[in-house]
């Protein structure tokens, strides 16, 4: 069975740092993708970056490019998302997705396994 544990979000004050991390298990940590997405109240979940584990492409939404950084360790079978420069407009329920082939996509309906979320809010 697939699993994603989510951890590290919290309440940050704007331009602060905070690490979120994404743990899983049930899989070998090869020829998959995973993805860190958010979903603020009343809006779509969005895509915020992802990872191949099979060749380590990376991308990034524009909104994130230059302040966050997708990372993994494959020993841990652990992802991170390193998020500086936070803004207010971060603040949102943080997700990891997994994927079973190794295209890293911010597209929500290529990936169908999810974790629970944990809770960036950014005040201002």
């Amino acid at each position: 069975e697939v699993q994603l544990v989510e951890s590290g979000g919290g309440l940050e004050q704007a331009g602060g740092s905070l690490r979120l991390s994404c743990a899983a298990s049930g899989f070998t940590f090869n020829e998959h993708a995973i993805g860190w997405f958010r979903q603020a109240p009343g809006k779509e979940t969005e895509g915020v970056s992802c990872i191949s584990t099979t060749d380590g492409v990376t991308h990034y939404a524009d909104s994130v490019k230059g302040r966050f950084t997708i990372s993994s360790d494959n020993a841990k079978n652990t992802v991170f998302l390193q998020m500086n420069s936070l803004k207010p407009e971060d603040t949102a329920l943080y997700y990891c997705a997994i994927r079973s082939i190794g295209l890293a996509t911010l597209t929500v309906e290529d990936y169908p396994s999810w974790g629970q979320g944990t809770q960036v809010t950014v005040s201002s």
